[in-house]
This record gives structure tokens, C-alpha cells and sequence, in this order.
């Protein structure tokens, strides 16, 4: 008789640290959390960092997730008297942060709730209770005492369209919520070993930051006009203290990357409005991943102007369908109306539905931009479910599809115009033939490869070159387990042929193709030489690839006689 183990319920713990003058973390470690709000798996779990700033009075900036409710507010009357407090600061709405404004402001009501304008405005949305509150934007200051002097920091899409920062001029301490944050778990209050968490920190970025980098140079360029920054007391992962200029100059560079992009795409979202937040930042994270640059724009308290703006000048529209009634019906439907006003021939139109329970009805919407002149982007997405994993990578493969119809003119005059003999010798370099597999939850991808090459005995890892653009980059993140299957040289065309198709956001890799079961999960092809089991240790970024290692964990050859198909190229600037 065999014993099975009692499911336990996911680790949650409390960690509490006195961080400059007169200032506490108080962190909720969320240690097996492996999904975050737009389906991104995570490796190292998560945290949900609050704070207290005490001077002749006292600010608490954020709380934390509903599902500390109980553990938070233990600790929180363990260090203070809740009702002292006089400013609850709300850096932006998003659950995870402000999930026990509501509880907190029962025990504490006398508190003024400080938030942006947009903040206080979906706060009264959940809340629905009076609570006393003070509107502040970019400049404004609140005077704790004691030297804490309080000044917020606009910065709206980062990545909630009500975010500020706030700056303590006492202790040099500049609080963030999700910017410079990133989703690592570990008993470290501090960044005490970069190489340790700069992987996640990336990954963070590409995934929230990056579709909205204009947004975070804006919030940058604003930062400037403040004092050093000596802690960034972000809401994720450890507070950042030894490497703070570092990782903050990352985001900077990282951001002027993504603006270079000769063409924009502009998209548009309801913020809070079903689903709509997390799928249109789903989309832009693949158009991004095509070197494509994303301007986000709310629908909702929105200057027309700037949506006139961003329409004219974009290449595609992406657009999140707003609902047919209510308060918020009426502001969208005017936005909506800009929109199609200033959209013009050309440009491409990709429409999702955000799964509020109340969606305007896409075709008749779709219709009128057709009728504009404007080209389909990628096939409208239809959501009859709350999103799962395979919603939000087919979200993603449909922006990586807009992407390449935006650059594929541009990609071939770039390759018609490099030198013939630097090319065709380059093309000389030749490798073998590969399929990558893999399945993470419900998501499974595939990808044809022919840069691979062995690069350690001790462990033994191979180096894979992955485009950045390709659907499967985003399942071979640091951690992430796949098949690298060998071709047979003579027996490989089928595949070759199968893999080298271009399949429709969305659609199964493998219908068609004999596959079994890996230890690993993911699927190795029947018909292959033979196949290694690999788990992703580190990557490393050039210009347009992502060079992957990862280290060999099993492998076996079907046919000990076979050889390796090998893949001979003319020229070498494109696959």
C-alpha cells in the first residue's frame, strides 16, 4: 500500500525589517505562487512588500494580498496601533497591493487614503464605503516630520494606470510598488547577490514594463528632478540597496531598446473592466518581442486629443472591447468613436473581447474599421471563459503576429542589403537540425532550430540561439524544462516540413505529428534520432536572439548507426 502525501496549501510567510530611519518592511512571502496577473509562470514564487514611515505622524504605504488577510494584520498590530495611522498610501489599485485597503480602513476609518486621482476613483468602485481621502499628483508633497517629507512622482501605465511613486527626502528612500520589482521569493530583504534575482528582474520587465516603455523613460526623466535614491523599496521580490543605479540603468536601457522601433502600435484598454488589463498587456508583450514599439492608452479618462494623436501616427490599433452600458459605457464609446474617426487605410486592426460579462459585440465594430480600409491584424480573440493559460499565450502569439506583418517588409529590405561576401561566407557556418518541445501547463510549443551547439561537460549544457520573436521564448525562461529533439539525417523532411509552417495564434504544434511523454512532461517526437531533456540555467541577450543555457538532464538515441541531419544555409543573414 502506497502512502499519499496530505495536499498542502501554499507557504505564506511574514517577514518584517527595520529598513532606513524611522522606516519597517513588512513582507508577505507568497513562496509557491507560479502564475502572476497576465499568466506569466514564475520560478521563485513571490512577495507583496508594505511599509511604514514614522515621523510626528505616521504612513503606511500599501498592504498586501487578501490571502494575508490574516497574517498581515497580525503583524501589522504587532508593530503598531492601526489606528495611528494617519496616510494609507495607495501606490496604485492593483489586488495584490491595495487587497486589504477595505479591511484596514475598518479598523483604522479616520485614515486619509493618498492616491492619484484615477486610484481614488477605482477605489470607491470596490470600497463602496465614505473614507477620507486627498488626490495628489506629480510634485505634491505630504510633511510627516521628523525630516520625512513625502513627495509622489507621477507614473501612470507602470503597469497600472493609476501608479505613483513616492519619495521620502528624510531617508532617500524612493517607494515603488511594481517598478523595479520583480517576482523572487527568498528570506533576503535585500539584492545581496545580483546574479541571483537579475534574471527575474529582466523577465519582470519584458513581461510589465517593456509594452508600456515610453511611459517608464517618462517616469525616469521625472525621478531626476528628485534627490539620490539610496533604496528602492519596491512592492516585489527584495528591496534593491546594493546594486540601486545598476537596475535602475537597466530599465533605462532597456526602455530606449524598445522605443527604437520605427513603428508604433498603439493599444487600447479598459482598466478595470473584466479582463482587459491583463490581455491587452499580454498582446503587447508579443508585439514588443518583434522589436515593434507599444503605446498603451486607457480608454477611460483619456484626453481625446492624445487619442487622436496616438491613432494617427500608429501602424496598428489593438483594441480591448469596452462595455455596452454603465458608467463607464459612455466614456469608452466616445473614445471608441476618436478612434475609428482617426483611423486611416494601411494601418492594421487586431480586437479582443474582455470578458467583462457586458462587451460591446466585436463584429459590428470590426466591420466599420474595415470599412475604414484597415487590414486584420491578427483574428479577432473571442473569450467565453475566464482567461487560462492557453487564452493569454495565444493573446501573446497574436501580438508577435502583428509585430512580423509590421516588419516583414523591413526585415527583407534589411536582408537584401547586407554585403554578398560577408553573407555568403557567414552561410558557410552550418549546424544540425533540431525541434525544440515543450509543454508548461496547459501551453505547449515548438520551434525548429538549427543553432544548438554542446558548451559545458561539468554539468553537461548546451547553448541554444532563440529568436526573440518566436512564440516559444516565452516557455524558456531560467528554470524551464524542454525537449531538444536530433533529426535523422534522410528521415528528418516530414518534420522539417510540419514545424517550418507557420501555424495560427493559438494553434496545437502537434496535431498530426507522433509524440510520447518525456520525465519532464514535455513531448519528444517519435520519428526523431534521438532526444535531450533540458532545463534552462541562464540567458544571456544579443541584439535580436536570446542565447539560452541549460543544462542536460537525460537523453536517449533511437538508432545508435543514424547520423545528425545537418543544415547547410547560402547566406547568413536569415535562417
Amino acid at each position: 500500500m502506497v502512502a499519499v502525501a496530505p495536499q498542502t496549501e501554499n507557504r505564506l510567510t511574514m517577514q518584517t525589517g527595520y529598513i532606513a530611519q524611522d522606516t519597517t518592511a513588512i513582507r508577505s512571502l507568497d513562496w509557491d505562487r507560479d502564475r502572476f496577473d497576465i499568466e506569466f509562470g514564475l520560478q521563485n514564487g513571490t512577495t507583496y512588500n508594505s511599509f511604514i514611515i514614522h515621523g510626528d505622524k505616521m504612513a503606511l504605504v500599501d498592504t498586501s494580498h487578501e490571502k494575508f488577510r490574516q497574517l498581515y494584520f497580525d503583524t501589522l498590530r504587532g508593530l503598531i496601533d492601526p489606528r495611528s495611522v494617519d496616510y494609507l498610501i495607495i501606490s496604485h489599485t492593483e489586488p495584490d497591493h491595495s487587497g486589504l485597503v477595505k479591511d484596514f480602513l475598518q479598523l483604522a476609518p479616520d485614515t486619509t487614503v493618498v492616491g492619484s486621482k484615477v486610484a481614488i476613483q477605482f477605489l470607491e468602485g470596490f470600497i463602496h464605503q465614505d473614507f477620507k481621502r486627498q488626490i495628489v499628483k506629480n510634485g505634491d508633497q505630504i510633511d510627516l516630520g521628523q525630516g520625512h517629507v513625502l513627495e509622489f512622482v507621477n507614473a501612470p501605465n507602470l503597469h497600472w494606470p493609476d501608479t505613483i511613486l513616492t519619495y521620502d527626502w528624510g531617508t532617500y528612500t524612493l517607494f515603488t510598488c511594481d517598478v523595479f520589482g520583480m517576482h523572487y521569493c527568498s528570506d533576503n530583504l535585500y539584492d545581496v547577490q545580483l546574479q541571483d534575482i537579475e534574471a527575474d528582474y529582466r523577465f519582470y520587465y519584458d513581461c510589465l514594463m517593456g509594452p508600456n516603455a515610453r511611459s517608464v523613460l517618462s517616469a525616469l526623466k521625472r525621478m531626476g528632478k528628485l534627490g539620490e535614491v539610496k533604496l528602492v523599496a519596491n512592492g516585489h521580490g527584495p528591496l534593491l540597496q546594493f546594486n540601486v543605479q545598476e537596475l535602475i540603468n537597466r530599465y533605462r536601457d532597456w526602455s530606449k531598446a524598445q522605443t527604437k522601433g520605427e513603428k508604433t502600435v498603439a493599444v487600447f484598454y479598459v482598466s478595470n473592466y473584466g479582463y482587459s488589463d491583463r490581455i491587452s498587456q499580454s498582446i503587447a508583450h508579443g508585439i514588443t518581442k518583434t522589436g515593434v514599439t507599444v503605446e498603451m492608452l486607457d480608454m477611460l479618462g483619456t484626453d481625446q486629443q492624445d487619442v487622436r494623436e496616438l491613432t494617427e501616427s500608429a501602424a496598428g490599433l489593438v483594441i480591448g472591447m469596452p462595455p455596452s452600458s454603465g458608467e463607464k459605457a459612455k466614456e469608452a464609446a466616445t473614445t471608441l468613436s476618436t478612434i475609428l474617426a482617426s483611423a486611416k487605410p494601411k494601418q492594421y486592426i487586431g480586437l479582443f473581447e474582455s470578458y467583462g460579462e457586458d462587451d460591446e459585440p466585436i463584429d459590428p465594430i470590426l466591420t466599420k474599421f474595415r470599412e475604414v480600409g484597415l487590414g486584420e491584424g491578427f483574428p479577432s480573440i473571442r473569450i467565453k471563459d475566464n482567461p487560462s493559460e492557453a487564452i493569454y499565450q495565444l493573446c501573446e502569439e497574436s501580438g508577435t503576429d502583428l509585430g512580423q506583418k509590421l516588419t516583414k517588409k523591413e526585415n527583407i529590405k534589411q536582408r537584401k542589403s547586407l554585403d554578398s561576401d560577408l553573407d555568403k561566407a557567414i552561410g558557410r557556418i552550418s549546424g544540425g537540425l533540431y525541434i525544440i518541445t515543450v509543454q508548461k501547463g496547459d501551453v505547449t510549443g515548438a520551434m525548429l532550430a538549427s543553432w544548438v551547439s554542446q558548451a559545458s561537460f561539468e554539468p553537461l549544457g548546451i547553448s541554444i540561439a532563440v529568436a526573440k520573436d518566436r512564440a516559444i521564448e516565452s516557455l524558456m525562461q531560467v528554470g524551464d524544462q524542454f525537449i531538444l529533439n536530433i533529426l535523422e539525417e534522410g528521415h528528418y523532411q516530414h518534420l522539417m516540413k510540419h514545424f517550418l509552417k507557420r501555424f495560427k495564434p493559438g494553434e496545437d504544434r502537434f496535431a498530426g505529428v507522433n509524440t510520447q511523454t518525456a520525465k519532464n512532461g514535455s513531448p519528444i517526437l517519435t520519428d526523431s534520432l534521438a532526444y535531450l531533456e533540458c532545463e534552462v540555467v541562464s540567458r544571456m541577450e544579443v541584439d535580436d536572439h536570446w542565447i539560452v543555457y541549460s543544462q542536460v538532464n537525460e537523453g536517449r538515441v533511437s538508432k545508435s548507426d543514424s547520423l545528425t541531419a545537418v543544415h547547410h544555409r547560402k547566406v547568413g543573414n536569415y535562417y
